[in-house]
């Protein structure tokens, strides 16, 4: 008599204890990034965890020497900024304007970055008369540009969205251009023998293979750039997580400097989950040749 396999429940593959149907027929699955699971189940352990361990040692009182808050502060003083807010201005504003700005800067990033990438790797004048200048700027950090930027801007918006776009602008011109070279010469040439011109294969070919790198590309910006306007608002601002940071941080209030922490630390770790389904959604044949 032969046994019938059940299939696993939808939970079970969700959180990552158990493959799918498609990746439970696979027969070779170490070194296959696509039958690696979620492992969503051993990634809420590990929060739960360290939650524990936060509670644990602030019940022990082992947290005082590390200036670091205890659980209960932590929550008493994030009840106090939904409510209150932190300096006449409310949280999700402080949130919302750091979030603005880095979607600001990824955007006109990409926007110059992307067609830039896609010539210079189509066409060799492009390359000579840009290449110089994307390698030159692309090892300078862009906190090195800050003190520039303050002199030829002051310290409104447009300083720091201006920043922000140097830093997603030469990320995104790279992989463009690394995009551009990982197509295929054999797709080209199948699309030139079927007569197509070339504009249908920048559009139908160069670009929907280039994408995957440039998507890459543009997670790697978002990073970046939510990293640097952290560190600009540190610098010249009176909104924002970063300035939020730096407020309590001259009136020792440690608690709250613990909450902006771990708000850059979610706020981020959003934006790439979302990256994430943004790939899937616009680029299903990724890995798929």
């Amino acid at each position: 008599m032969s046994k019938h396999h059940t299939p696993p429940s939808g939970l079970s593959v969700w959180l990552g204890l158990k493959d799918n149907v498609f990746t439970q027929q696979k027969t070779v699955r170490f070194g296959d990034a696509s039958a690696v699971n979620s492992g969503r189940f051993y990634s809420i352990l590990t929060v739960v965890l360290l939650l524990a361990a936060w509670g644990i040692a602030s019940a022990l009182g082992m947290l005082e020497s590390f200036y670091w808050p205890s659980i209960n502060a932590t929550l008493a003083r994030i009840s106090k900024l939904l409510s209150e807010g932190f300096r006449n201005v409310a949280l999700c504003d402080h949130i919302g304007i750091s979030v603005f700005r880095v979607l600001a800067g990824v955007v006109l990033g990409a926007a110059v970055g992307v067609p830039l990438g896609l010539a210079m790797g189509l066409s060799s004048i492009a390359r000579g008369l840009f290449d110089p200048i994307v390698e030159f700027m692309r090892p300078i950090p862009p906190l090195a540009l800050i003190p520039l930027i303050i002199l030829w801007f002051g310290i409104d918006e447009t300083a720091k969205i201006f920043l922000l776009f140097l830093a997603s602008l030469f990320i995104m011109t790279l992989a463009a251009r690394s995009g551009v070279n990982s197509v295929k010469i054999s797709k080209v040439h199948a699309a030139y023998s079927l007569g197509a011109s070339r504009l249908q294969i920048l559009f139908h070919v160069i670009l929907p293979n280039a994408l995957p790198e440039i998507f890459t590309g543009l997670r790697t910006a978002m990073g970046v750039c939510w990293g640097t306007v952290v560190a600009a608002e540190l610098v010249a601002a009176d909104k924002g997580v970063g300035s939020m940071i730096m407020i309590a941080k001259n009136f020792l209030q440690t608690d709250t400097v613990v909450i902006g922490i771990f708000v850059i630390g979610l706020i981020g770790y959003t934006i790439e989950l979302g990256m994430r389904y943004l790939e899937r959604l616009l680029i299903p044949w990724q890995g798929k040749g």
